[in-house]
């Protein structure tokens, strides 16, 4: 086994962020690794900020991702990224989703979405960005675009070789499970 690996994934409630770090924790269980995960709902209900902690490795002894110690950052919505980029190690990577979702204060006019998101991550960090939103449109489930952001972060940290097929088979609906594991592979592929 492996050292520990961090994974921060970021977003806002009714992304599917714990879904993702659900699936993700299984396959890393089913893969034999030592798994913690924490999440975090500020307001979730409300649209507001969703972080979850997913720590694998041969022994983990807490939940918990410190600032500068995540080895990637997953942003389901990009501000959300940028706003906890402070946790990403020196040389950790970032998968950005290319998705805007207005919190209240901006909703509302008291602030303004802030300009060039990604563009200031890319500053910053080694960064890949996905449509994941327009991918699970294109799938025909804009629901899926979590799924579609965890194919890509399997690309990313290369836990490829993890049968996550039977893990979606497993931990989603069955109702749900075809247009995952679609979704899934569309996002596996997105990651070059």
């Amino acid at each position: 086994m492996a050292e520990v690996k961090n994974i921060l994934l970021v977003g806002v409630g009714g992304q599917g962020t714990i879904l993702a770090s659900k699936i993700l924790s299984a396959g890393l269980v089913g893969a034999g690794y030592d798994v913690k995960m924490s999440e975090v709902h500020g307001m979730a209900q409300r649209g507001g900020s969703v972080t979850t902690q997913v720590r694998y490795g041969s022994e983990v002894f807490s939940p918990i991702i410190g600032k500068g110690q995540a080895d990637i950052l997953v942003c389901f919505e990009a501000m959300e990224g940028l706003r906890l980029l402070d946790h990403l190690k020196l040389n950790g990577k970032v998968v950005v989703n290319d998705y805007k979702i207005p919190s209240i204060p901006i909703l509302t006019g008291k602030r303004d979405y802030p300009e060039d998101v990604i563009e200031k991550i890319k500053e910053k960090a080694s960064t890949m960005t996905i449509d994941a939103a327009g991918i699970a449109e294109d799938l025909g489930d804009a629901k899926t675009m979590n799924v579609v952001l965890l194919g890509a972060l399997v690309k990313a940290m290369g836990l490829d070789e993890i049968d996550w097929e039977d893990v979606i088979r497993k931990t989603v609906k069955e109702k749900f499970i075809d247009i995952n594991i679609k979704a899934f592979n569309k996002g596996i592929k997105a990651i070059k």
